[in-house]
């Protein structure tokens, strides 16, 4: 008898399963591999609110400053951003409402019931620095290069790491002997060691330039990834109906192996870019990045970490704002993975789990 209780349990789960995924197939019924992966994207809530919340960012930090083409110092077109200052402009120090020996301190107030002001920004939200220079400018200014590196070094990473792991992954042999061999050479060397005389001898080029020469060794990573799916990926029967079709090694490379690993590829570029801009911040930090006159976050970290006691907004800002860019690239990078990933499934909701056992009643009534 019990092990007839037990085969009806089992009986009555596997039922249960069938069902949702019943509702799982109907949901995706008719839709296209991009339109499902999109539809399972926009479901992950982190991911979703990471990635308003650092579009939201992104358009701020890149909006509030002017944008000045051609000559910095005497600029063919300058495109007004919405605040006040610029990060090279030296307002006078403020003491107002500072305690007494500290200059620059923020303005920004939260507090409307103590002591009757309300919400305000002030002059100088984020405090002024020591020659007067406003915070809010500073980081926005040092926000921007943080991205712009991160955004390069990814580019270019993925590119790269793309192709070798690709040519590797699908040629083997003496092909995937080199270029591994290559990858290896590369991964003993430390990334902080690279990083620290690219920027000793190129960090006063800008941000940009560094950021180009930090992607060309950033890639391993990513081709070893490439690599092992396109091993897996060739011996698949789709991969043989191509060859017997015809089709020449660049297509069945770019056409029909790199499309189903794309997934792989972006959850990888996701951690790589938010591993770049830490990079960047550390070599900044460490005076091997970014150099002035021009600022990024670490710099300012590195620039006023001894003010940490005294003014400690000066070492806050910059460390919040590196923090949620990690952090936003991460999630949106947990997002992608659960939405290319097929074996992962929703949570189903409580409506959902409704009719899964709705639909069991009705089949064991039948």
């Amino acid at each position: 008898m019990a092990r007839k209780s037990n085969i009806g349990l089992n009986t009555g789960e596997e039922l249960l399963d069938g069902n949702e995924n019943a509702i799982f197939n109907k949901e995706t019924e008719g839709l296209s591999q991009g339109q499902i992966i999109l539809k399972r994207f926009v479901r992950h809530r982190a991911a979703m609110v990471a990635l308003v919340f650092f579009t939201t960012l992104v358009a701020i930090v890149y909006t509030a400053l002017d944008w000045r083409i051609g000559d910095p110092r005497n600029p063919r077109f300058t495109i007004p951003g919405w605040w006040n200052y610029g990060f090279e402009d030296t307002p006078e120090l403020l003491t107002e409402g500072c305690p007494e020996g500290i200059l620059g301190c923020p303005t920004i107030d939260f507090v409307p019931f103590v002591d009757g002001d309300g919400v305000q920004l002030g002059q100088h939200p984020f405090g002024q620095d020591n020659i007067g220079r406003d915070y809010f400018a500073l980081v926005m200014r040092g926000a921007q290069r943080s991205i712009l590196v991160m955004f390069i070094i990814g580019l270019i990473a993925t590119t790269i790491g793309t192709i070798v792991g690709a040519l590797a992954g699908f040629f083997r042999g003496w092909t995937d002997a080199v270029l591994m061999r290559l990858v290896d050479f590369i991964i003993t060397i430390p990334v902080i060691i690279i990083g620290s005389v690219i920027g000793f001898h190129f960090g006063n080029k800008g941000a940009a330039f560094l950021a180009l020469l930090l992607g060309l060794f950033s890639w391993t990573g990513l081709s070893r990834l490439v690599r092992g799916e396109f091993l897996s990926l060739r011996e698949r029967e789709f991969v043989d109906a191509a060859r017997v079709a015809g089709a020449t090694n660049r297509r069945i490379i770019f056409k029909h192996i790199l499309p189903n690993a794309i997934g792989v590829i972006i959850v990888s570029v996701t951690l790589l870019m938010s591993g770049a801009i830490l990079l960047e911040t550390a070599l900044s930090f460490l005076g091997f990045g970014v150099t002035s006159p021009d600022v990024s976050l670490g710099l300012l970290i590195s620039n006023y970490q001894d003010a940490f006691t005294t003014r400690p907004w000066l070492f806050w800002y910059p460390g919040l704002f590196i923090i949620a860019i990690a952090l936003c690239v991460n999630f949106i990078g947990d997002g992608l993975r659960d939405a290319f990933d097929p074996r992962q499934r929703r949570r189903l909701s409580k409506k959902d789990k409704e009719n899964a056992r709705e639909m069991q009643s009705r089949s064991e009534m039948a």
